[in-house]
């Protein structure tokens, strides 16, 4: 079954991929808008990088809640609660107006992302009950190629429209594509059932943590998914902006066209390796994956090339997301499927953080070009994990 079969006999996997269109399109404005307001504000490398991690720390935080939320009450509106909220928070974002405010950006970023954290692990939780088999793994990679289409497209527009209308037109528009978001979604049906527990909340997180420590191979397959959070390359993107490409192109450009054309390659690999890859050639895309990052460090110094080796890192990422996801989602009882999915995000946002510090912090020690390539060894190693241990435990 290729992607426009699945998308035409699953009409719920298609309403849901239409709303992820729209909402994922529009929250990329004003991610480079945030971007760069930051630079504007002439903010400090380690600034740059604690707010790319506070889009990251909320999934860290809330992971054992949400979880149990997902798992306890009715679905629908819990995500059109959620998208009500992400709405607000966007819109708050027009208050922000110098570099005294960045506390409050922060905050609104917070919430914003802890709302978009428990909707997207509330779906990841809802397709393994729809789908199953290879028909989950092409659903996820029709939502990770939705999700890199839409920052694709999404950054690129955003940088024209910041770089030409401004930061506020950004999150203007970001806000439309959100009430647009939840116009849709309150028109989805679910014909699923979704089993809700009435075990107390401190028992059901308790429950969560003891399902994953008595089941070694789920723990494994968790870490192995969070190395895909070595791929957080917000902040190296904004700092090779600000401090190596501004005398290049415009800093909003810069950002906006680096990651259109990494998110290009996040959506263009699937469609050329899925029907290749599998368990035992996973390892092969781990590699390919490391020495594309260790590739775009050595070739950094010009713009221009290293946007060709933008595009090695994001070849494989989808795939490697999408199949070590579908591990997961396979191999977990459904009871405690809404927390394993939400711990299991908590631990792919903290790899997304601590990448993202490493990042920050070594910027102002050691050239950027080696923290890239010190990334890229990184997945070399995750490679032999996967190939010694996880692998045999598939």
């Amino acid at each position: 079954m290729n992607y426009k079969e699945l998308l035409v006999n699953y009409p719920l996997v298609r309403k849901l991929s239409i709303l992820q269109v729209i909402a994922y399109f529009g929250a990329w404005f004003s991610n480079v808008a945030i971007y760069t307001m930051l630079v504007n504000f002439g903010s400090s490398a380690f600034a740059i990088s604690l707010v790319t991690a506070m889009h990251f720390i909320p999934a860290i935080v809330i992971a054992p809640l949400s979880g149990t939320i997902i798992d306890r009450f009715k679905i629908k509106p819990l995500m059109l609660t959620l998208l009500s909220t992400e709405l607000c928070m966007t819109l708050l974002l027009l208050t922000i107006n110098d570099k005294e405010d960045i506390w409050l950006l922060m905050i609104l970023i917070f919430i914003r992302m802890s709302s978009a954290s428990m909707f997207f692990s509330a779906e990841m939780t809802l397709l393994p009950k729809i789908v199953s088999g290879d028909v989950l793994k092409k659903t996820n990679e029709i939502h990770s190629i939705i999700w890199s289409f839409t920052y694709a497209f999404g950054m690129a527009m955003s940088g024209l429209v910041v770089n030409y209308f401004g930061v506020k037109t950004a999150i203007i528009l970001d806000a439309l594509f959100f009430i647009v978001a939840i116009l849709v979604f309150f028109n989805i049906e679910f014909k699923v059932e979704i089993v809700h527990t009435k075990e107390k909340v401190l028992s059901m997180i308790k429950g969560g943590f003891l399902y994953i420590r008595s089941n070694k191979h789920v723990l494994h397959l968790l870490l192995l998914h969070a190395s895909v959070g070595l791929t957080s390359f917000d902040t190296l993107v904004t700092l090779l902006a600000k401090n190596e490409y501004k005398y290049v192109i415009a800093v909003p450009l810069s950002i906006g066209i680096t990651n259109a054309i990494r998110a290009i390659a996040l959506m263009v690999g699937p469609f050329i390796i899925t029907n290749w890859v599998n368990k035992d050639r996973l390892t092969l895309l781990f590699i390919f994956q490391g020495l594309g990052i260790i590739l775009w460090g050595i070739f950094q110094f010009n713009f221009y090339l290293a946007l060709i080796m933008v595009f090695l890192t994001g070849f494989t990422t989808t795939t490697i997301w999408s199949m070590t996801y579908a591990f997961i989602q396979e191999r977990v009882e459904h009871k405690y499927l809404g927390r394993v999915i939400s711990y299991n995000d908590m631990i792919f946002m903290l790899s997304n953080v601590l990448t993202t510090f490493f990042i920050g912090i070594l910027a102002d020690i050691i050239p950027l070009s080696f923290i890239t390539i010190i990334l890229g060894f990184a997945f070399i190693l995750v490679a032999f994990y996967y190939k010694k241990v996880v692998k045999v435990l598939l």
